[in-house]
């Protein structure tokens, strides 16, 4: 809002240097962009942008129930809702009524625009089902390769597990702390169950 208030204040302003006169296009496009104006039409004719100004104001938007009216505005009523609303808006916040402060709040905060959410309603239904079909195909997936597999190799068994148990004490590996260690009472190299 504040930028549009500038960009009105500048187009109002008289323009003797010719600097001036080349910088109004660009602030009234940076007003237009921030009303959700398409700003490249509007950019081609200033004459033109003012004449769909005033053809706007004469018909106001009623603001009552701006939130369902929003979507099927095209981008001169939007416009023009700005402009009630930067109207409204100088006067005392206490004199507006509640559709009108509902108003304000919904054109500048509201979802639309870069405000819009990006999940619909019914989308978090969607996301659970795909992620337990996509664990369910990953469970499936395993399964078959399990049985194509090949079989465990003879070294996870526990009869060859218990066998380097008893080589690791011949060989008196790891004295200290290990299978050879006084008192030892792990399991040694036996995983299997």
């Amino acid at each position: 809002m504040i930028a549009l208030r500038l960009a009105r204040s500048a187009a109002a302003a008289p323009a003797p240097a010719l600097a001036l006169k080349t910088a109004l296009p660009v602030a009234q496009r940076r007003c237009l962009a921030t009303a959700t104006v398409d700003h490249a039409a509007h950019a081609a004719s200033s004459s033109t942008a003012t004449a769909t100004s005033a053809s706007s104001r004469a018909t106001p938007i009623p603001l009552s129930n701006i939130e369902a009216q929003w979507a099927k505005l095209n981008s001169e009523e939007k416009l023009s809702v700005h402009e009630q609303l930067e109207v409204l808006q100088q006067k005392d916040w206490k004199e507006l009524s509640l559709d009108e402060k509902k108003a304000a709040y919904y054109v500048a905060f509201g979802p639309h625009g870069a405000r819009t959410p990006s999940s619909q309603p019914g989308d978090n239904l969607k996301i659970f089902v795909a992620t337990v079909g996509l664990c369910g195909a990953a469970g499936a997936l395993y399964l078959i390769i399990q049985q194509f597999a090949q079989p465990q190799p003879k070294t996870l068994t526990k009869e060859w597990q218990e066998a380097s148990n008893e080589r690791a004490l011949e060989a008196k590996i790891n004295p200290i702390t290990g299978i050879s260690s006084e008192g030892y009472s792990g399991k040694g190299f036996v995983q299997s169950k």
